[in-house]
């Protein structure tokens, strides 16, 4: 069960006019927080950020299950699932020794699917599948909604890492 806070941030994200993988976003993060603090576990970053999707799905965040040949048909099938479930508005409460099962699985895997390490080397391969074009728009919008402030920070540290690696 996503908590309060996170629901009303995804909420906030929707009355903006946000996307619906912005306001999923927000139980993305809910879930990688929960694996830093040690709550539970994740076996990859893919896991974590995939049980953070499912329940945006659930909590009615109008995300879409991914495109055929984009993910598994389990996934698919799942997310689908997730969808129907958050559409429907009933609030059916989960099976409590289903939840005490899967809680216990993922309390035994690994805290390093949160690290900033392990977060920044998925980013990187999601953004390499991309083609130069999208990631090129997306650094140009980022640009533009960043202000000026943020702007010379970004650049300073860019001008230090170029720096570094000469």
């Amino acid at each position: 069960m996503p908590e309060r806070k996170t629901i009303e941030r995804a909420r906030k994200d929707k009355r903006e006019g946000k996307s619906p993988t912005t306001q999923a976003g927000e139980f993305v993060r809910e879930e990688i927080h929960h694996v830093r603090e040690g709550k539970h576990g994740a076996r990859s970053t893919k896991q974590a950020i995939a049980i953070g999707l499912s329940k945006a799905r659930r909590s009615g965040v109008k995300l879409p299950p991914p495109k055929k040949g984009t993910a598994s048909a389990r996934t698919r099938r799942q997310a689908s699932r997730d969808v129907a479930k958050g559409r429907s508005g009933t609030k059916r409460r989960p099976s409590r020794s289903r939840s005490r099962a899967v809680r216990q699985a993922l309390k035994h895997e690994g805290r390093s699917a949160a690290s900033h390490r392990a977060l920044a080397k998925q980013a990187h391969s999601s953004a390499r599948r991309r083609p130069a074009s999208q990631r090129s728009a997306a650094a140009r919008k980022a640009a533009r909604t960043k202000g000026a402030r943020v702007r010379v920070a970004a650049a300073r540290k860019a001008a230090r890492t170029r720096a570094r690696n000469r």
